[in-house]
C-alpha cells in the first residue's frame, strides 16, 4: 500500500519522477541521480499519460518533465500537475536543451516551478534536484545583498547565514556598485553572487545594477552570478532582466526553499566553471 499523500514525511527517501521521451535521456538522468542521491527512488516514463497514472497512485516529491513529449507538451503535463494531481504544489523543472529561448520569452509557464538546461550536464542536474529534495545543511559562499526594506532584509539574512552563508548586506545599487568597485581595485570580485531586489531605493534600480556588473564590470554569468527578485509578473520585464544577465529570477514574495535552492545552485554552476576554466 502506497504513502498516503497526507502522511508523506519530510524523513522518507525521495522519489523522483523522470519524463522524457527518449529513453537514453530517462537512462542517462536515472543513472547520474542513483549515483548522485543513492537513496532517492528514480522511476521514469516516457509519455504524459504514463505520467498521470504514475501521480495517481503514488507519491512524488519532484518531477523533471522535457518540453516535448510523444502526446503532449511537457507545460501540459505541468498544468494537470497543478490542477488535477493529488500533489499539486509539488517542484516541476522542465528539463530541455532549448530552454533558454523559452525562458528569455517567459513562455515557460506558470505551472512550472524551474527550468534547467541540459548543456550543463546532468551532474550539475542531480545538484539542482539535490537542492530541492535534500536541502544542503551548511554551505558556503559570499552573497552580496542588495535590498533597501530593513525588515526584509533582517529576514532574508537570517535565512542565508542560516545556511552557513556570509552576507554583505546594502540598501542601494549605488552602495553595492561602491563595494565592488573597492573589491576590483583590491584584484577581487568582492562577491560570490549578487542577490538583489529590482526595485531599490535611489537613482539605480537592481535593474542598473545588473547592467553595470555585466556591461563595465565584464563580470559574466559564471564570474558573478546574479539573482534578481522580484514582483513584477509581468513577462516582458522579466525577460528584460534576464536578456540583460540574471542568471535566475525569484518571484515574491519569496519562498525560502526555492530562494535557497536557485542560490545555491548558482553558486554551485559558478564554482564548477571556475574550477573547470583553471584546469584549461
Amino acid at each position: 500500500m502506497s504513502t498516503s499523500f497526507s502522511n508523506r514525511v519530510a524523513s522518507a527517501a525521495p522519489r523522483v519522477l523522470v519524463v522524457d521521451g527518449s529513453k537514453v535521456v530517462r537512462q542517462l538522468i536515472t543513472r547520474v541521480l542513483n549515483a548522485e542521491l543513492p537513496d532517492a527512488e528514480v522511476i521514469g516514463c516516457g509519455t504524459g499519460a504514463q505520467a498521470h497514472q504514475l501521480l495517481e497512485s503514488g507519491v512524488f516529491d519532484f518531477i523533471t518533465v522535457s518540453l516535448r513529449l510523444p502526446d503532449m507538451d511537457g507545460l501540459e503535463l505541468a498544468r494537470y500537475v497543478r490542477e488535477f494531481a493529488p500533489q499539486i504544489y509539488i517542484p516541476i523543472v522542465v528539463v530541455s536543451g532549448d530552454v533558454d529561448d523559452r525562458l528569455h520569452r517567459r513562455t515557460l509557464g506558470e505551472h512550472v516551478t524551474d527550468y534547467f538546461d541540459k548543456s550543463l550536464g546532468f551532474q550539475a542536474l542531480a545538484e539542482f534536484i539535490r537542492g530541492y529534495v535534500r536541502p544542503e545543511s551548511m554551505a558556503e559562499g559570499e552573497v552580496l545583498y542588495v535590498e533597501d526594506s530593513r525588515v526584509v532584509a533582517l529576514a532574508t539574512r537570517r535565512v542565508l547565514e542560516k545556511y552557513g552563508l556570509t552576507v554583505r548586506h546594502v540598501i542601494s545599487a549605488e552602495d553595492a556598485l561602491t563595494m565592488l568597485e573597492t573589491a576590483k581595485a583590491q584584484g577581487v570580485i568582492g562577491a560570490d553572487i549578487v542577490l538583489t531586489d529590482v526595485s531599490l531605493k535611489g537613482e539605480l534600480t537592481g535593474g542598473d545594477l545588473l547592467e553595470r556588473i555585466r556591461r563595465d564590470y565584464g563580470y559574466g554569468k559564471g564570474s558573478l552570478p546574479v539573482l534578481v527578485m522580484t514582483g513584477d509578473e509581468n513577462p516582458a520585464n522579466q525577460a528584460a532582466l534576464l536578456k540583460a544577465g540574471a542568471n535566475d529570477l525569484v518571484e515574491k514574495p519569496i519562498e525560502e526553499k526555492l530562494l535557497i535552492t536557485k542560490l545555491l545552485f548558482q553558486l554551485r554552476v559558478a564554482r564548477h566553471l571556475r574550477e573547470r576554466d583553471a584546469a584549461l
